[in-house]
């Protein structure tokens, strides 16, 4: 465990955000967090661009290490903090199969998700039926992959899972129904009954987000 909380600059709906904050609950990492609010240009302030001249969140400051993007964000906090390999292995292959899905995640999955939603939250464009039919597309490859596995990487839960989840999940802030993906729904619910902190970084933000949207 960490003896000073490390900052974390975030926002609570960013799935990003979220699935570091699960591999921090995870290890027992503190976190201190510092909201950064995206929607009314935070991330863009002076102050923010010292620390991330990318101007993204999630991003961290750990006693002085300074990092950004998420998947190495997470990898790094396992390295830096776990006393085992459970959820990252150290078995080149297995390692190997779990990168393979952080970087279809952040190159193909979660980035067709985010092309789709994130103009409809920051801007409020109406849903693009292009950019819904590339995700879809793009989800289905997760769906056949579990079709034969259990977890995204493999037959054990890793960080691979954590990242994915978190963004797989995002599309319900805008009601947008993934139901056709039967695999992906088993996965969830197995994902669901596993992690401990499932509703604390899943369901409650995306339920407080759409509280949010509903009272403006």
């Amino acid at each position: 465990m960490t003896t000073k909380p490390i900052d974390f600059y975030y926002l609570p709906i960013s799935p990003p955000c979220r699935a570091v904050e699960m591999v921090a609950k995870h290890l027992n990492v503190s976190l201190n967090k510092k909201l950064v609010n995206v929607m009314a240009g935070e991330h863009m302030k002076p102050e923010f661009l010292k620390i991330n001249p990318n101007h993204t969140i999630p991003t961290i400051d750990d006693n002085g290490f300074i990092l950004w993007e998420s998947r190495p964000i997470m990898t790094y906090l396992w390295n830096q903090y776990s006393t085992n390999d459970s959820l990252y292995p150290t078995d080149p292959k297995n390692r190997a199969e779990v990168e393979k899905m952080l970087h279809f995640d952040i190159g193909t999955l979660y980035k067709s998700i985010a092309e789709y939603i994130l103009p409809v939250l920051l801007h409020g464009e109406p849903p693009n039926t292009e950019k819904e039919k590339i995700m879809r597309q793009k989800i289905k490859i997760l769906d056949d992959i579990l079709e034969k596995q259990p977890y995204v990487a493999g037959q054990n839960l890793t960080l691979a899972d954590l990242s994915i989840l978190a963004g797989i999940t995002f599309p319900e802030v805008i009601e947008c129904n993934l139901g056709e993906f039967s695999n992906i729904q088993l996965w969830i619910k197995k994902m669901k009954a596993e992690l401990p902190y499932y509703e604390e970084f899943i369901t409650q933000p995306i339920e407080e987000f759409k509280g949010l949207k509903a009272n403006k």
